[in-house]
């Protein structure tokens, strides 16, 4: 979904996880298994995984929340502080994340 279709401002978070060769499957299940449950967390408008085509082992996340106040409620939630610490040990590398207030645009 576009932010302008939610019809006002949205926080949009980007995030991304390379994993060990090794590693892989454990990293998508866990990431998985946090996007489905993250879904639920109220504000949540999208929370999804994708795999990256021309890095296959590096998954990347979108996100869109309500507001800051209820990506602050997600980053508190145990199970999302436990999906980083659980993922990076998979990882090759630290994981990214940025954070975009989105406006709706009309062009």
């Amino acid at each position: 979904m576009q932010p302008e279709r939610y019809g006002r401002p949205v926080l949009i978070v980007t995030g991304s996880i390379r994993a060990r060769s090794d590693t892989i499957d454990q990293v998508i299940s866990l990431s998985l298994d946090h996007v489905r449950r993250s879904r639920q967390e109220p504000g949540c408008l999208l929370h999804s995984v994708h795999r990256d085509v021309e890095d296959p082992l590096r998954l990347v996340f979108l996100e869109h929340w309500q507001d800051a106040a209820a990506l602050r409620v997600h980053f508190r939630v145990p199970a999302s502080g436990a999906f980083v610490n659980e993922a990076s040990a998979f990882a090759d590398g630290p994981p990214e994340m940025a954070i975009f207030d989105a406006q709706p645009v009309s062009l």
